[in-house]
This record gives C-alpha cells, structure tokens and sequence, in this order.
C-alpha cells in the first residue's frame, strides 16, 4: 500500500503494463494492444483464405435472408419510418407526404467532422492478393517473428508474371481481407457474428477457433511484434462482451493459453471494463457496436446481472439502414451494392455512416461520393446527393428500421457444455421458482428462465435503458443511475446521439416513477476503446490476480468443479483498487 500511495500513474503503467496483452473482441472489429499503450491495434475481426476449389463463394456466411422479402417486414419497416420517426424528426413521410408545415432543411459537411475527414472521399483500394517470389532469401531473419509470419504465409498456388513468379498469399487479414475482389480464389471467414462464434453447418466450431487464432497471431506479430518465443513472458486480459456463453468464453481462455502460448490469462466482462476505463463506480453502460448494442448496471464497481439486455442490432445494420433509404429515394446510383456479398461495400457504407449520419431535426441532407467496385475492376467514382441522414441511426430507438439478416442456427451439438463454467453461478438455487437452469444448455434455457440475461431482447435502445436501470431496485440507486449513462462503442460517436438518448429515456420512464432527470455524461476517451482501457486498468491494478488462470493448470486441469482456480462470471468479480484510481 505504501508504494501504491507513493508511485506516479504513468510510472505503474509503464512497468506493469508493458507485458500485459489487453484483447476486446467483437463482431466487426478486434481490438489488442498493451496495456501501456493509449490505444489499441482496432481491426476487422475477419480473414480470408486462399482456396483452390472453383466455384466456392467468396463468404463463408450462408445467408438464408438479407433483404427485406416478406410483406409485414416491409410494412414495419414503412410503418417505422412514417409514424415514428418521419414525425418526430419533421421531415416528410416515404411517399413524400408532410403532417407538418415549412420544411427545415439542413445541408452538412463530412469534412467539419475533426474524427472522419481523413481520407473521406477516396476509394478503398482492392487488395493485392499476391506476393512477389524472392529471388534468395537472406541468411538471417533481422526480426525473430518475420521467419514465423513468412511460415503462416505459405502459398498452395504459383503464377507467372513477367519475369518474377508470384504466388497468392496464402491467409489475409483485417480490412485488406475485406478488400479482395470477389473473383480472386479466397473465401472471407467472420468467426465472431451477433456477439456468438459463428458456428453454423458450413462454419465449424473448430474452423472458428483456428480463424480466431490466426487473425490475434497476426495482430500479435504484425502489429506489437511479440514472437511466439516471446509469448511466455506476457500475460493476457480477455474483455468479453456480455453476449459470450461459458462455452465461447472457455474457447477463448484456450486459444489464449494453449495456442497464443501466454503465461497466464483472466477474463472480465465489457460492462465491468467500461466502468474502470472511465474512472467510475457507479454507471448504466450502453455499449453499441457493430452487430449488437448491450445494456448493464453497474454499482460500486460490481455488474447487476438482472440488469442486463442485450439488443440484436449495431453499426452495421444503420449501414444497411442508410443503403435502403437512400435506394428508396433513388439517389443511390444504379451500383451493384452488396454489404454482404462484397465487404468492401459495407467499408464504404461505414463511412459514409462515420462522416454524415446524425440526430437532428429536419431534413438532413449532403453531396457526396459514392464508389462502384465490380470483379477488380477499378473504382468509378459517382457523385450523389444523399438525403434523410438522420433516419438511419434512430434506428437503434425504433428497431424495425433496422431489419437484421438471417443465418442458419448452429448445430445442436454446439449448445451441449457438460463442463459449464458458470455452474455456480447459475444453478445456485434449484428450488421452484426461477432460480439457475437447471442444467439446460445455456441458449435452450431462455424460454424457462426469463431472467437470464443472455436473452435478446425486441425493443428499442430507450426501453432498453430504461427497464435496465428500472430492474435496478432501489430508488436511489435508479437515481443515480438515470443521472449517470455512459454510451461506449464505434456507435457511441453518432453526433446529436447524447441529446436523442437523454429525451427518450426521460419519455419512456413510466409516469409513476419519481424520476425526472436523465443524463449522458461525456467520456473521458474515444467510446470505441473505452472497454479495451478499462480492462487494461484493471490488468494493470490486480496486484494479487488470484482470479487469473496460468497456462500450465489451463492444459492439464481445465475446469473443475469446486476448484480455487475455476473461473468466475465477471459479474460477481469485486472491484479493485477504486481509491488509487479516484485518487
């Protein structure tokens, strides 16, 4: 305690945070870094891989929806539109019908935006898929992970060019995996989709968990370059979203263990990460991102887990959001814009998103440039004028804007965890009543247990915080919480989004609640790594790490029941150390 009370922040971080390896995963994206660093390596989460089979599609995905097809989708979706949002934005319905008077129009600028104006308005480049053959290799590698990341790039297929021969790369990672064209032989992996491993029929649990082992071993070496040699000295924090079951949780601590070859690793929660990356004890933590947005109290540094909601919608899907609008008011250009067949589409989407999509009365329009990228051919550049910008992120309050796309439901056997690693956590009680479930695999037990907090719920991001903080119990703790929402996520940075979410939560509490202040208070840093912080600080400030799991117990005990060593939902983890970071 005495060094504690003596030692300068920044020296602490320095020495305890240089061998300390902080890893957010998500649907869209993954963020890794040091934790001595300010911010993180943030990449998507996805990998494409060389294939020789002719005519295998380019998306591992199989897709059975993604579009609207059926009658009552639309009708919702229009119904959406015109009797929630067209009103309440003033601005006119889909047919071009108004209820109100004079239109107020608001023409804006991408490039005002200090966060987006890099690069706004130029194409994203298709990868270059091959590599130029080496006519000698050099006698000694000048870095100790360049001999391991040139083994991992072993090429199947050689072609001719010129003089030199080429061959493809056999693994591509993050954006430049987003960016191959859809003729080259490779196939795009997403192992993470809707907060879940995207297990299905044609996406194996295994293939999942080697993809995410090759695209963090990338990260690992390409970015931080910490060898494999390396990895013994460093330890890992995991920063899970709220969405992972016990089994994707145990996945992870094994890939972390036993194929990144880190010493010792321990798990925390998003929601929990937050609060320490922000330096608060007590918050409601809206975190949006990519594919799912989630909801959780915490007080005095600990999760409430009845508080917790989990909504089936993100970033990505205002894309798709912003895409449908502007086709129905045909200022799209006649493109063969495809989010999910060519991911390089949703790049351009995103940021398009980034650079004009925000909250505002009125009608919300700008000129800008939109690109066609056709089987590798180059960009074209088509300039258009995009209207009603601020439709598609009122569609987190109002979810039926927002039509998600549908996959086919992992296998059974998938669900199957005789060794749950929240056992006691959650069968506690047995008794009647709705106390653990009883031994069901975690997803089949949210029809019997409607408390279990992994349940997705149908409802907007309003109702959403509302009945979070409502399920919080104590009126004084409601309180505080109303008055302390924090928005984290890519998400988060949508301008005019402080202002909406304050004025809808304060209309959706029920009258006869005593509450009648709502407040949003502002980050400390970007939302989109306030979690990936937090977990850093929280690496960083476990002295005892009692709850850490090492390598050698990971590989030859696993879980076991009643262990001092079994791993622990982060809901129940004590906070640590709050004086010396309030201090």
């Amino acid at each position: 305690m005495d060094y504690l009370k003596s030692v300068v922040p920044s020296q602490l971080v320095s020495e305890r945070g240089s061998n300390l390896v902080i890893i957010n995963p998500g649907s869209g994206n993954v963020r890794i870094g040091l934790a001595k660093q300010d911010t993180p390596f943030n990449v998507p989460h996805c990998i494409a891989r060389h294939t020789t089979i002719i005519g295998k599609p380019n998306l591992l995905d199989q897709m059975i929806n993604t579009q609207v097809t059926t009658t009552s989708q639309q009708v919702d979706r229009e119904r959406a539109f015109n009797t929630k949002t067209a009103s309440l934005l003033k601005i006119p319905y889909l047919d071009g019908s108004s209820s109100f008077g004079s239109r107020k129009t608001a023409r804006i600028d991408g490039y005002n935006q200090p966060s987006t104006n890099t690069k706004k308005d130029t194409a994203f480049p298709w990868t270059d898929v091959f590599e130029d053959e080496p006519s000698s290799l050099p006698t000694s590698e000048t870095s100790a992970h360049r001999s391991e990341d040139n083994a991992d790039r072993a090429a199947p297929d050689v072609t001719d060019s010129g003089e030199s021969k080429r061959k493809y790369r056999n693994m591509i990672f993050g954006e430049e995996a987003m960016r191959i064209s859809p003729k080259e032989p490779y196939t795009i992996h997403r192992p993470i989709r809707r907060g879940h491993f995207n297990v299905s029929p044609q996406y194996s649990a295994q293939q999942v968990c080697e993809d995410l082992v090759a695209i963090w071993d990338w990260v690992l070496l390409d970015k931080l370059e910490i060898a494999h040699s390396e990895r013994n000295k460093y330890s890992a924090v995991l920063v899970v979203p709220g969405t992972f079951d016990s089994r994707e949780i145990k996945e992870l601590l094994t890939i972390v263990l036993r194929d990144l070859c880190f010493s010792s690793a321990v798990v925390h929660q998003e929601g929990l990460s937050t609060i320490f990356g922000n330096g608060l004890s007590t918050a409601c933590i809206v975190n949006m991102g990519a594919q799912t947005s989630a909801v959780v109290c915490i007080e005095d540094g600990v999760s409430l887990p009845n508080t917790e909601k989990i909504l089936p919608f993100g970033g990505d899907d205002i894309c798709r959001c912003l895409l449908w609008i502007q086709r129905h008011y045909q200022n799209w250009p006649q493109l063969r814009t495809d989010v999910l067949a060519k991911p390089i589409d949703m790049l351009m989407l995103n940021r398009l998103k980034e650079s004009y999509c925000e909250i505002r009365e009125g009608e919300v329009e700008t000129a800008a440039t939109v690109y066609s990228y056709e089987d590798g051919m180059p960009a074209v550049a088509h300039k258009t004028n995009l209207t009603s910008l601020n439709v598609p992120p009122m569609g987190l309050f109002y979810p039926n804007l927002l039509v998600p796309e549908l996959f086919p439901q992992p296998p059974r056997t998938w669900f199957q965890d005789h060794e749950n690693m929240l056992e006691e956590t959650w069968n506690m009680d047995f008794g009647g009543g709705g106390g653990g479930n009883m031994g069901l695999p975690v997803w089949d037990s949210f029809a019997v247990s409607p408390l279990n907090p992994k349940k997705e719920e149908k409802i907007g991001l309003a109702e959403a915080i509302t009945s979070s903080i409502l399920s919080a119990g104590r009126i004084d703790l409601q309180r505080k919480l109303f008055s302390s929402i924090q928005l984290v996520g890519g998400v988060g940075l949508t301008k005019g989004l402080v202002s909406a979410v304050e004025e809808r939560v304060l209309h959706a509490i029920p009258p006869t609640e005593a509450i009648d202040t709502v407040e949003v208070l502002p980050s400390k840093m970007d939302p989109t790594f306030v979690s990936w912080k937090g977990g850093a600080i929280l690496g960083i400030l476990d002295f005892g790490r009692e709850a850490w799991i090492h390598r050698n117990e990971w590989m030859e005990n696993g879980i076991r029941v009643g262990s001092a060593k079994k791993y622990r939902d982060s809901y129940y983890i004590q906070a640590q150390a709050f004086c010396f970071i309030n201090s």
